[in-house]
């Protein structure tokens, strides 16, 4: 199957490309961006050398589905979706650091806490907890956003401190966090889903702080089936889940951290549809539709079309 691992489009008013670790994000004169979602798979913020067929178009549309869904309680960046794995925007001023915000004890946190570490980002974790246990309440745990290597995890004061975010934005992005997560819970519930962690990021346009980049989708969430959580929790036994953390423990079991010196394992056909197929799983079950699959054929040569009918339509 085809995949779309890199693109080099040249649009009208083009004055910026930005190769990111899955996006390609292209600026278009002074305030629009095309942010192109592209096959690339990514982890332990390394990107990997195989794509996985779909993806850039999975994520995409979950995004749009999830950003027209809050754009009642955040104000965001999109004004279009052209093409499947494309969606159009204002660019905005974004900020350094991205806003996680956990649900549950899992993954890199639990890693953290079964460690011995009882405080994460400046967030005290209480005693005794279990994996995959629920927090009483959410925490928000952020970390610094990296051009380059690893994100590091930050605590909200040393944010302020640095100057990174002021005070008073960075208040408004936390406000804004608990109600994305807290709509973002809403919806997976519906579906039978819990909603985990996910992480935002946001900028500035006109002196507002609005959501930029995706949101609740696998690459930047996790999902656990609602259906036998508690079970499973109970017995001590992994959850049932969709979110790009298994990519992550496969990675783990073939001696793989994103350290140095290590050789990222052979991604064979049949692991990259296995992958593939649980992104398109998720698209399913938390927009409760049938996913469609865009043609394979002359993937840059249809989005560059698209993108041109809708910069045309925006008159640029």
């Amino acid at each position: 199957m085809a995949t779309l691992l890199k693109t080099d489009f040249n649009f009208p008013g083009q004055t910026a490309v930005y190769h990111g670790k899955v996006r390609d994000v292209y600026t278009i004169g002074d305030d629009l961006l095309a942010m192109v979602a592209t096959d690339r798979i990514s982890a332990f913020d390394v990107i990997l050398p195989e794509g996985i067929p779909y993806k850039g178009q999975v994520l995409n549309q979950i995004a749009a589905e999830f950003l027209e869904a809050t754009a009642d309680i955040v104000p965001n960046w999109r004004l279009a979706t052209p093409d499947p794995m494309v969606t159009v925007g204002y660019r905005c001023e974004g900020f350094p650091v991205e806003m996680i915000i956990r649900g549950y004890l899992t993954g890199s946190a639990w890693r953290e806490y079964a460690a011995g570490n009882r405080e994460l980002c400046g967030v005290r974790l209480p005693e005794g907890m279990r994996e995959n246990e629920r927090f009483p309440e959410p925490i928000i745990t952020p970390t610094t956003k990296a051009a380059e290597g690893h994100d590091e995890n930050i605590s909200r004061e040393e944010i302020i401190a640095q100057g990174l975010v002021s005070e008073e934005d960075y208040s408004q992005m936390e406000a804004y966090t608990r109600a994305l997560f807290a709509r973002g819970t809403a919806m997976a519930a519906e579906k039978g889903l819990i909603l985990v962690d996910t992480k935002y990021e946001f900028g500035k346009r006109d002196g507002k702080v609005i959501l930029i980049d995706e949101i609740h989708t696998p690459d930047s969430s996790r999902y656990f089936y609602a259906d036998g959580y508690e079970e499973r929790f109970e017995k001590g036994e992994p959850q049932r889940q969709l979110s790009k953390e298994f990519v992550r423990q496969w990675l783990i079991d073939h001696g793989f951290m994103g350290k140095e010196g290590e050789q990222v394992p052979e991604m064979t056909p049949a692991f990259c549809n296995e992958v593939s197929e649980r992104y398109i799983e998720l698209y399913e079950h938390i927009t409760g539709r049938k996913f469609v699959k865009a043609p394979e054929e002359d993937l840059e040569s249809r989005i560059a079309s698209n993108v041109l009918s809708c910069l045309e339509t925006l008159g640029k």
